[in-house]
């Protein structure tokens, strides 16, 4: 398994987090993203994951909630990749991916458009 401290890891979600495009972070609204080392047991592979009310779903409703929650998993990250490259690459990805369920996108879409 490739190694890189939690901080490392951190910084590579941060960076992934400012390539996002100005005018699609202006549009999130209600969301923290995060990082665990490690998925819940029963999906020990999963790199990351969104856990919310995409944008597309909110209503009148939608108020009070606490935020939206996109979390990156280090362990799976580091066990899947070879360098350091592939985990910049993977981070990068993952961010993407969980940023675009926030949208409202599934994942149908997203394996279409390359974020598998």
């Amino acid at each position: 398994m490739l190694e890189m401290t939690r901080e490392e890891f951190e910084e590579l979600v941060a960076e992934a987090l400012d390539r996002i495009p100005p005018e699609l972070t202006r549009l999130m609204d209600n969301v923290a993203v995060f990082v665990e080392d490690e998925p819940a047991p029963d999906d020990p592979e999963l790199l990351g994951l969104y856990e919310g009310t995409p944008l597309t779903e909110r209503g009148e409703w939608y108020a009070g909630v606490l935020p939206d929650r996109i979390t990156i998993y280090r362990g799976p990250t580091l066990r899947m990749c070879e360098s350091r490259e592939d985990v910049v690459a993977e981070t990068e990805i993952t961010v993407v991916h969980e940023i675009a369920h926030h949208f409202g996108i599934d994942d149908e879409r997203l394996h279409a458009l390359g974020y598998g």
